[in-house]
């Protein structure tokens, strides 16, 4: 989306690539084994190139989650399409199942207005119009917040972000896969 909107920082950098050892970040990795939660490295993207940084940043953002959501309805089609034929196996049916979770989760998480999540960059755009004080703040406090969440959570065993996720998750989960959690 970037490069549609001007910006070939991710082709200059190769990471315009599907290789995935472009985009692997080895703290991410290492915390994903040992903690369970982890990441990849942020795509590099220089609002100084797009035409409208703005909007075309809003766009960017929303291309990660647009693409998780794509990949969850494409496997609820395959899913619907082999139950309704009569062909999965359970561990299919399951497979499929669980990557449309993951893919639904993912987009969802990743909507989160608070940095370095895409919603940051989504909203913000708007933010910046209605209240530029609240919109840096957030982006300038989020990951320190971020972080606070998901540690609060393992702690405690309450996730906060995901009493506030589940719900869209059950949503997109009964739409695409015909089923919730």
């Amino acid at each position: 989306m970037a490069s549609r909107c001007g910006d070939n920082t991710a082709a200059r950098m190769g990471r315009l690539t599907m290789n995935p050892m472009a985009h692997l970040d080895i703290m991410g990795s290492l915390m994903i084994l040992f903690v369970g939660f982890g990441w990849a490295k942020p795509v590099p993207v220089d609002s100084r190139y797009l035409r409208n940084p703005r909007v075309d940043m809003m766009k960017v953002a929303a291309a990660g989650p647009i693409s998780n959501l794509l990949l969850a309805l494409i496997g609820g089609m395959l899913l619907r399409f082999l139950n309704g034929n009569g062909l999965p196996t359970y561990s299919i049916d399951e497979l499929l199942k669980i990557f449309i979770q993951i893919n639904i989760t993912l987009a969802v998480f990743n909507m989160i207005p608070i940095a370095p999540l895409d919603g940051s960059q989504i909203f913000s755009g708007w933010m910046m119009k209605t209240n530029p004080q609240l919109a840096m703040k957030i982006q300038s406090q989020g990951p320190q917040i971020l972080f606070g969440l998901i540690l609060f959570g393992m702690f405690t065993k309450i996730s906060i972000l995901w009493i506030i996720m589940k719900p869209f998750v059950n949503f997109f989960m009964l739409i695409f896969a015909g089923t919730s959690l």
